[in-house]
C-alpha cells in the first residue's frame, strides 16, 4: 500500500486576511442588521464577517460614531397617551361627544390615534408597532 502525503502552504500574512470597509458600507451593513426578523449571523454570514466584528460596528452606529443611512420605510409617529386601565367593575363614563378616532389594542396597551387620522397614519403606526414587537 503506497501512503503520499500532500503539503499545501499559504502564506497568510496580514496584508491578505485584514480588509478595509468604508464607513458608507459599513453603516449599510450595520442598518441591515437592524431590520426586523434580521439576525447578526445572517448578515455578518452574507458578508463573510464575524459576528462580533458586526456587532462592534453596531456599537458605533448606537454610540453615534458611525451615521447610519435613512430607512427604506419612513417612519411616522403619532402623539401617545397613556392612561391606566378602568377597573373593570366601574361603570363606563358617558361621553358628551362621539369621537371617530382609530384604536389599536395590543395586549395591555392601547394605542387611540388622533380624531381624523388618515389610513397612511394608521398604517404606519401598526407598522411600527409591529416592528417593535
Amino acid at each position: 500500500m503506497e501512503t503520499t502525503l500532500e503539503v499545501l502552504t499559504t502564506r497568510r500574512g496580514r496584508r491578505e486576511t485584514h480588509r478595509h470597509w468604508p464607513n458608507e458600507v459599513k453603516a449599510r451593513i450595520v442598518s441591515e442588521s437592524l431590520r426586523p426578523g434580521v439576525t447578526v449571523n445572517e448578515v455578518a454570514d452574507r458578508y463573510g464577517i464575524k459576528a462580533n466584528h458586526l456587532s462592534s460596528w453596531r456599537t458605533l452606529a448606537r454610540k453615534g460614531m458611525l451615521l447610519l443611512p435613512q430607512p427604506e420605510d419612513v417612519v411616522e409617529f403619532a402623539a401617545l397617551i397613556v392612561e391606566p386601565p378602568a377597573p373593570i367593575d366601574a361603570p363606563e363614563q358617558p361621553s358628551t361627544k362621539s369621537v371617530s378616532r382609530a384604536e389599536i389594542v395590543v395586549g395591555p396597551v392601547t394605542i387611540r390615534l388622533e380624531e381624523g387620522a388618515s389610513a397612511a397614519r394608521i398604517v404606519a403606526v401598526a407598522r411600527a408597532l409591529a416592528a417593535a414587537t
